[in-house]
């Protein structure tokens, strides 16, 4: 069963739909039911332009976080496959997380190739909402902008009806910010799962999914988030022969390795975990992931498939990155070195403190998401060997670490991050470590 259509219903007009997530800003507007446990939401004909109802009352059953997998039926828009055959200045494609740092290349990629770009922006988009509606439209020059908050779905509704036009395809760039444990299945499941309804109620046959590489090893909220989202694109396509998904797992970013091009240019040490040698990834830029994602849309060869993606060359450690950039700038190597443990153990305090304060729950989250990526290799996790292999992590592109480190070298300004795709752990090496969490990827 699609997501969209029924289970049952009990007359022409009241259609019944099981819907097992406690967070129901994904679905319409709501209003009790004195008669049940059961909460009850009526969608217009405004939220279902193509539905021949009048009103479509649904009744759902909410349960305990997080939550089991939704009920999936078929679509109502009866999606087709025949845009792949179209010229991309006759598809309609919708992007959500759009002025997220992914989001930002996948949509001038998307209009370079002359698809018609619906693109999805919060009235104050950027970090900590810094951006107003006329910086967004700038970054997205090309795209028709909708403005429209993708973690409440009947606004997000809304102002696609606005705009009165098909969708073909949905490309979902979203990610939490922070990674905190509610703002995961707010954004990474919740957000997402918005976006597949509202595509696929303008006709969307096509879902990609911008995932990550780390989710095969799920030890950390975000993850779980994420798989769940990926796994009922799969149930989808299952139900809906219409349609198809690609999930598209990328490893490390430039932008998330060369956090330490400015500290090292002014004479400090390249920190590292360990000897360095702890974890690896192929790293690919935001260009040509921003490429790979484009050709999902219309590359049946990349239909219904999970797909990893590393960038060209080896698979390079941390300390192999830090002897690249000393190289460059004509530097003697200096490294800082810090164990691991010293992670452990303030995960450890963290952990035992959220559970007199919750409200640090977050805190241990964030500490715990430092440690994955000091120790976590970014490539394929071999299920026969269990262990990363970079042999098996497909790689794309053309542009290299080593061209980037020169350009990041030579006057461009680079955050302070180290090795992690989506999220950013820092440390002031020449004092006490410092832990924080900063947003490469999502709106």
């Amino acid at each position: 069963m699609s997501l969209l259509s029924t289970i049952s219903s009990s007359s022409s007009n009241s259609l019944h739909l099981l819907h097992h997530h406690n967070h129901l800003s994904s679905l319409a507007s709501c209003h009790s039911s004195s008669s049940s446990s059961s909460s009850s939401i009526i969608l217009s004909p405004l939220h279902i332009p193509r539905h021949g109802l009048k009103a479509t009352k649904f009744t759902i059953t909410a349960s305990t976080f997080p939550p089991p997998p939704p009920s999936i039926s078929k679509s109502t828009a009866s999606p087709t496959q025949s845009f792949r055959k179209s010229s991309p200045k006759d598809v309609n494609v919708l992007v959500t997380g759009s002025t997220g740092y992914i989001g930002k290349f996948v949509v001038r990629e998307l209009c370079r190739r002359g698809f018609n770009v619906v693109a999805v922006a919060r009235e104050r988009s950027g970090i900590r909402g810094g951006d107003d509606k006329a910086r967004a439209a700038e970054q997205l020059a090309g795209a028709t902008v909708c403005f429209a908050d993708v973690t409440d779905s009947d606004a997000l509704g809304r102002a696609l009806d606005a705009l009165g036009r098909p969708v073909d395809a949905v490309v979902c760039c979203l990610a939490s910010r922070g990674g905190g444990i509610s703002d995961s299945w707010k954004v990474d499941y919740g957000a997402s799962r918005n976006s597949l309804i509202a595509g696929r109620r303008l006709g969307a046959s096509r879902f990609v999914l911008l995932s990550a590489i780390c989710v095969q090893k799920p030890l950390l909220e975000f993850q779980r988030a994420k798989l769940k989202f990926e796994a009922e694109l799969v149930e989808e396509a299952a139900a809906d022969p219409g349609f198809t998904y690609s999930v598209v797992r990328p490893t490390a970013f430039f932008k998330s390795l060369g956090g330490q091009v400015e500290t090292v240019k002014d004479g400090k040490p390249y920190v590292m975990f360990g000897d360095g040698r702890m974890c690896a990834c192929k790293p690919i830029s935001e260009a040509d992931l921003a490429a790979f994602i484009a050709d999902c849309v219309m590359d049946e060869d990349k239909a219904c498939k999970i797909l990893p993606i590393g960038g060209p060359g080896k698979a390079l450690t941390p300390l192999e990155q830090g002897q690249l950039l000393f190289k460059l700038l004509g530097r003697e190597p200096k490294f800082f070195k810090v164990p691991i443990e010293v992670m452990d153990f303030v995960i450890g305090v963290l952990d035992f403190l959220a559970k007199l304060f919750p409200s640090l729950e977050d805190a241990a989250e964030f500490g715990k998401i430092g440690r994955y990526y000091a120790a976590e290799s970014m490539l394929v996790l071999d299920p026969e060997t269990g262990e990363y292999s970079a042999e098996k992590t497909p790689s794309y592109g053309k542009d290299t670490l080593e061209e980037f480190f020169t350009k990041t070298g030579w006057g461009f300004h680079v955050l302070p991050l180290t090795l992690i795709p989506n999220l950013a752990w820092s440390m002031t090496p020449w004092s006490a470590p410092l832990f924080h969490v900063n947003v490469l990827l999502g709106d």
